[in-house]
């Protein structure tokens, strides 16, 4: 650490001066004044050749979800109004016309994570499905909750300028607006009425997976499918059992993979319930379109496995391009972890993933700049992946940019 000096310098101290000056310069030479750390979230611009990989994706294949992403984004930025009328033009372009146009139309800048490092949390999810009833039977017999009627959102910015953007959900008691029910209210017996229920489950834990996920299948008994997505929340907070199951002891910490924490409450039934109630939040559903192309994600557009995240809306404007660049494991046998040190497969390690993504959904667990959650779709392989899939990367947002006219 350099100290300053308390000297005061006058006509007869000239070589004290001197000296201070050169100490001065070689305390700056020397690093020993400290550089600010980077903000977190979106910064300055940076040249397309700093995005790892950008000239191997094939962005003609992300296309369809700029076109997704277009369908709201005039609406909530002006800039997009002329961005996505060129786009529109251009219905099946090659990989070169689809670069162009994002290298043009978009500026890429690079996002900080929390205290300023480069990189975050990269994780993944999927559309899971589950078995289930439209009657409860003895084996389906948990329910999947719509929207209840007693819950209640109120508006905070309507009351409160500063709390602009801010909501509160509960329920009315009397004539006061009080907290909705826990996860653990809900299941001992504080719940909405059956009327409220869309189906009947025969798993509790693959239950509270579906609401992690958002959105889902449910396979009923005539071989029919019943698509559900996220439709409200009951206000409390969301906390990942993974959490409670390292803070007990449970697991380690590079052990709480989805997998693995699966295969815990399997082996410890007993034990299950109090661990799924340490998160009070809890998800309710809505019907969606059988045909659906995809679930349907915050920015109330279909996902596109692989080219959609969740973000933290916060930080990263929702429907925006991300630069996406992490890595995989490579492997999907036993290995699902993001390090293979001790992994007996040889064919498991962790290959780099790039690629331009969506940010069109948002999630409860997904908090801070560089926090991203790729959609994997549907299917044994998307449950697989995504489980495994818990990694260190980088992202940079795509805003749009000013036209030049030549």
């Amino acid at each position: 650490m350099c100290e300053a000096s308390h000297h005061i310098l006058t006509s007869r101290t000239k070589k004290t001066a001197g000296a201070l000056v050169l100490a001065g310069l070689a305390c700056l030479l020397a690093s020993c004044l400290s550089t600010p750390s980077r903000i977190p979230g979106v910064g300055q611009p940076v040249s397309w050749t700093e995005l790892p990989g950008w000239l191997d994706d094939s962005l003609a294949q992300a296309w369809p979800a700029l076109l997704s992403s277009c369908q709201k984004m005039p609406a909530r930025d002006a800039r997009w109004s002329d961005l996505c009328a060129d786009a529109a033009l251009f219905p099946d372009p090659d990989d070169d016309t689809a670069r162009a146009f994002f290298e043009t139309r978009f500026s890429a800048h690079e996002v900080a994570g929390n205290n300023g490092v480069p990189d975050g949390l990269i994780t993944g999810y999927y559309e899971p499905l589950l078995q289930g009833n439209l009657v409860r039977t003895d084996r389906f017999r948990y329910p999947l909750y719509g929207r209840p009627d007693d819950l209640v959102v109120v508006d905070l910015g309507g009351l409160y300028p500063e709390l602009q953007g801010k909501r509160y959900r509960g329920r009315l008691n009397s004539n006061r607006v009080v907290p909705y029910y826990s996860r653990a209210e809900i299941g001992n017996g504080k719940r909405p009425p059956d009327a409220a229920v869309l189906a009947w489950v025969d798993d509790p834990v693959a239950l509270f997976f579906l609401e992690i996920q958002g959105s889902g299948r449910i396979r009923l008994p005539d071989g029919k499918m019943l698509r559900v997505g996220y439709a409200d929340q009951n206000g409390h907070p969301y906390v990942a059992i993974g959490r409670t199951l390292v803070e007990s002891g449970a697991l380690k910490l590079e052990e709480a993979t989805m997998p693995a924490i699966r295969a815990w409450l399997s082996a410890n039934p007993d034990k299950a319930q109090a661990v799924l109630n340490s998160n009070p939040s809890y998800v309710f559903f809505a019907v969606r379109e059988p045909d659906s192309p995809g679930p349907v994600g915050a920015l109330n557009v279909p996902l596109l496995p692989e080219r959609s995240i969740a973000v933290d809306p916060g930080f990263i404007p929702l429907g925006s391009p991300v630069w996406f660049d992490t890595s995989l494991v490579a492997s999907a046998g036993p290995c699902a972890r993001d390090t293979c040190a001790s992994c007996p497969s040889p064919d498991c390690g962790l290959i780099p993933y790039r690629r331009l993504v969506f940010a069109q959904d948002t999630g409860g667990a997904i908090r801070g700049p560089a926090r991203a959650d790729l959609f994997l779709g549907f299917g044994e392989n998307a449950e697989r992946v995504a489980g495994a899939l818990r990694s260190r990367g980088k992202l940079y947002v795509l805003l749009p940019a000013s036209r030049t006219l030549n």
